[in-house]
């Protein structure tokens, strides 16, 4: 087998796709609008196909192997049978465009309901779902939320006898060197908008987040300095938003004013209080708290917005100092122009850090370099299989994973980094979403780990966890059915390291990822209560049974032998384990081993027997979706092309969670009391049912959050 990717892996038709979309306002249409470009799409896609003025040999080479495959298609008749299994209909609609709009997320909160009495607007395809203005008549809304919001605290009670059995003692922490401003709570409402949707992927109850309760922007945001002024310390924005009710938030959080916050130094300071608690010396009976570092990639010439600020105040407060210590938060600031010294001079270094971020921010930043990743991980990476993406192994677009692989080598003090991307929000709590999604994989049992992770998880289909995992056992011995008569990337079902490939080179394996018996012989027993070396958002595909692009990015195995089987998650959201890193970094400089950002982790625990779990995060669809077509589409493609990490991930445009959707965003700025494509806004939220309250939702792409206040007139509420 030769270094460049076999024909059926290769997408022809993707240097001519667009990737910028509009989300229409039409109920029953399609969402996106191809032929506006209102929203830009994820930078990875227009840098991806920046095609012309950045040609390099491998991708001209790729460039005409995939023009004679399309033309051959075009000529011999299969041109029809491409775009058919991309998945159109006669009408130029893909299937799911066909579906009606979900219309419950922009209830607002004017409609909230306890939980009990709670009704989804999910119908599953089979009736017309309420529109706005049926639920309207049928609520009989009056003009304040019917609920009071309350503090929300998901944190264990520290000063608890029960708690300080088993661990050091908690000391509170504060935002000023004074010690004298307190860290605000957050406040959310206990219920639901009356047919608020329910997630399609992933549960709440499975992760152990709590799906009683929604978040509105001043109960979120305010604490942080949304709805006042900058004169009382805020952000000073929000002030024209409709506000029903937001009184009773700022009635007990005050005005925290920060102006003069200096986060970097509320960090230490509480690290410092409470480095007893990390200590790996414990007094008997203690349990050591691991430490995390919550890593945020930015770049030199980054536009931080008013709402990102208030979200990055929100980890650190979140994460680190309501938590004791438990994370520090850290920015990873890409220094774009390699001509920039910032490794021979301080006085160079400082003036780049402060000229590129907020001044609140300072001191928990640490610049970076591409030229800076050369010297440390310092050519040749030889036998590349296909570079598609034209670029240079040290780049960020390809090896993201490398300054993170240094910087847990700069800070071993940290047991686990969250990889964390700009352009990703959570309208929850942070804290509690970390905390539980870390508790719930270490759970997880490492039999039938690998073939859950590789499915979405639909709860209406599968059932609870427990159903999900029988179901995948008996369907992993009867047959991997969604293989069918494709070449296996490893074997099934997977049993520790995967190492029996034609290749070489690789670092031995660690006794401790070994497994302890047979596949058989094991009850769920093996890896319950072991941390995970690697949590992600995505499922853990097989890029050999997909056409995804960057399958064949693999730099440093033997060109004359197959590519090694690999593992790959979409969006490099992800936790990382210090041992994870510690042996991404020796294959890196020993073996000079990489693969794209998004498959170099998963490879690395798939090859090394470590443990990686993909976490069923609740993820939304504005479209109401049939469930069994949806996990046809979604975990059983029919065809290589049909995989949602190939040609069929416009399944994935009007999700809450993906690199390119859509929709993520367009919600995200409704939430936020934005306008978008005629709907929404102050007006349109008075008029109607108020504020969006949704539960905690992990969205992405967020690629901008300044939109209009209220739409045009013609768009105005009648």
């Amino acid at each position: 087998m030769t270094g460049l990717p076999r024909w059926r892996d290769l997408d022809p038709l993707r240097v001519f796709r667009t990737s910028r979309f509009s989300y229409q306002r039409v109920p029953n249409g399609s969402p996106f609008d191809f032929q506006q470009y209102r929203w830009p799409s994820p930078g990875r896609l227009s840098e991806k196909w920046r095609f012309w003025s950045r040609m390099s040999t491998t991708r001209l080479i790729c460039f005409a192997i995939a023009s004679v495959v399309f033309l051959s298609l075009l000529v011999g008749g299969g041109y029809h049978t491409a775009i058919n299994q991309k998945g159109k209909d006669v009408d130029g609609r893909l299937p799911w465009q066909h579906y009606y709009r979900l219309d419950g997320y922009y209830n607002g909160v004017r409609t909230l309901v306890p939980h009990s009495k709670w009704e989804p607007d999910n119908k599953y395809n089979q009736s017309i779902p309420p529109t706005q203005q049926d639920q309207q008549e049928e609520l009989q809304l009056g003009k304040e939320p019917p609920l009071n919001v309350v503090k929300y605290n998901p944190y264990p009670n520290f000063a608890s006898e029960e708690y300080r059995k088993d661990h050091q003692p908690v000391q509170e922490c504060f935002l000023d060197d004074g010690q004298d401003v307190r860290v605000p709570d957050v406040y959310a409402y206990p219920g639901l908008p009356q047919h608020m949707v329910d997630p399609f992927f992933g549960s709440y109850k499975t992760l152990g987040l709590a799906d009683d309760v929604c978040f509105e922007r001043f109960g979120r945001l305010g604490p942080y300095g949304y709805g006042y002024n900058v004169r009382e310390g805020g952000i000073g924005i929000g002030n024209v938003s409709e506000r029903a009710g937001s009184e009773q938030v700022f009635a007990q959080t005050g005005y925290v004013n920060y102006t003069n916050v200096d986060w970097g130094s509320a960090q230490k300071q509480c690290f410092e209080k409470n480095k007893a608690r990390f200590s790996v010396e414990q007094p008997e009976g203690k349990k050591r708290v691991q430490r995390h570092a919550y890593v945020l990639r930015t770049w030199t010439g980054y536009q931080y917005s008013e709402y990102q600020i208030l979200s990055l105040r929100a980890m650190i407060a979140e994460l680190a100092l309501k938590s004791g210590g438990e994370y520090d938060v850290h920015f990873l600031v890409h220094v774009k122009n390699n001509s920039i010294p910032i490794w021979a001079s301080q006085a160079v270094y400082k003036e780049t850090l402060q000229k590129n971020v907020p001044r609140e921010f300072w001191n928990i930043s640490t610049l970076w370099s591409e030229l800076q990743m050369v010297n440390y991980y310092p050519e040749p990476f030889p036998d590349n299989f296909a570079n598609m993406a034209g670029a240079g192994i040290h780049g960020v677009y390809r090896s993201a994973h490398f300054p993170l692989q240094w910087f847990s080598q700069q800070h071993p003090e940290y047991d686990f980094i969250w990889n964390w991307e700009m352009d990703v929000r959570y309208s929850g709590h942070y804290w509690e979403f970390n905390n539980k999604v870390g508790e719930w994989a270490k759970k997880q049992p490492r039999k039938g780990l690998w073939e859950r992770g590789r499915r979405y998880y639909i709860p209406h289909i599968h059932g609870d966890w427990a159903n999900f995992t029988s179901f995948v056992e008996r369907e992993t011995q009867e047959k991997d059915i969604a293989t069918n008569d494709i070449e296996r990337s490893g074997p099934v079902p997977v049993w520790g390291a995967v190492r029996d490939f034609a290749n070489s080179g690789m670092l031995p394996p660690f006794n401790a990822t070994l497994p302890p018996h047979s596949y058989d012989s094991d009850n769920y027993q093996w890896g319950v209560g072991e941390d995970a070396d690697l949590i992600v958002f995505n499922p853990l595909f097989d890029p050999s049974l997909t056409n995804w692009v960057f399958s064949w990015d693999v730099t440093g195995y033997n060109r004359s032998l197959p590519v090694p089987p690999r593992r790959a998650a979409i969006i490099t959201v992800a936790r990382l384990s210090k041992r994870l890193l510690q042996i991404m970094h020796d294959e890196t400089w020993a073996q000079r081993h990489t693969m794209f950002a998004e498959m170099w982790p998963p490879s690395v625990c798939f090859h090394h027997g470590l443990k990686a779990v993909y976490a069923p995060h609740p993820v939304y669809f504005d479209r109401d979706w049939e469930l069994e077509h949806m996990n046809q589409v979604f975990n059983y493609p029919k065809e290589i092309w049909d995989s949602p990490f190939g040609w069929g991930e416009h399944n994935l445009l009007g999700s809450s969670f993906y690199y390119n959707s859509g929709f993520s965003g367009a919600l995200w700025r409704r939430w936020l009391g934005q306008a978008e494509n005629h709907e929404g806004g102050r007006r349109w939220e008075e008029e109607r049912t108020g504020r969006m309250c949704l539960r905690a939702t992990l969205h992405h792409p967020i690629k901008t959050e300044n939109g209009p206040v209220d739409p045009p007139e013609e768009g105005k509420a009648s």
